[in-house]
């Protein structure tokens, strides 16, 4: 199976092919830590990219995948709404993928092999700004956190709750290192590529989630938009 992989949940702007013999091939865009990303101007850029680095056309894709969040509103309209269109101009099947979830397996590449050991319990933090993250907590395909919009104090006490070893990966992660290492949990260095969501995990969920009625497919916002329209 070909699968053809898009994430713009966060800052960056991902795309990525997963060929037949388990290779993967990214094209990404990764802006300034200060900025918001440029998902219009590259997303459809870096798909073209990866395929054409893939060596593969769009008539030996077999099904989309796309991360639907929580992140970012503005990139995710711009990632969903891209995807479903391509998946309509394609005649593709689309695949929903948690970019959380995506960011946690991307984080534990190691639970995959033959004989490793069970893998950690691993916090996905995507900074939500206004002061909040985006967060779940994995092992492997077990869900320990529901994805949440929650303060990071809040999101320390949760995993504290949770009386384990826990890693925890993403900007939000990062950017409230401080509090979270306060708890306990154990935060990568800052430029780690485990604080990316990178497109082999986007790939592989993508290759065995179920597909979605493209039309019926939404981003996962998580809480309400930043800019609102005013009120009379």
């Amino acid at each position: 199976m070909i699968v053809l992989a898009l994430d713009t949940a966060t800052p960056s702007t991902v795309a990525g092919v997963l060929l037949a013999d388990g290779r993967v091939v990214e094209a990404r865009d990764d802006p300034a830590a200060d900025s918001r990303g440029a998902h219009a101007a590259k997303l459809l850029v870096l798909v073209e990219q990866a395929l054409a680095e893939a060596g593969v056309g769009w008539e030996a894709v077999d099904r989309l995948a796309v991360g639907v969040g929580p992140g970012g509103f503005t990139g995710l309209r711009i990632g969903n709404a891209t995807a479903r269109a391509l998946a309509q101009a394609r005649g593709l099947p689309l695949v929903p993928v948690s970019s959380l979830a995506a960011l946690a397996a991307g984080a534990t590449p190691a639970a995959n092999a033959p004989g490793a050991a069970p893998p950690p319990l691993t916090a996905a933090v995507i900074d939500a700004r206004r002061g909040e993250v985006f967060a779940a907590a994995y092992r492997g395909d077990a869900t320990l956190l529901s994805p949440a919009a929650l303060a990071p104090g809040d999101l320390a006490d949760r995993l504290l709750a949770l009386d384990e070893p826990v890693q925890a990966v993403g900007d939000g992660a990062v950017r409230f290192r401080q509090e979270l290492e306060g708890a306990g949990v154990a935060v990568p260095a800052d430029g780690s590529s485990v604080h990316r969501i990178g497109a082999g995990a986007l790939c592989r969920l993508g290759a065995v989630g179920e597909p979605a009625e493209r039309d019926a497919l939404l981003p996962d916002y998580r809480r309400e938009p930043d800019a609102k329209p005013p009120t009379r």
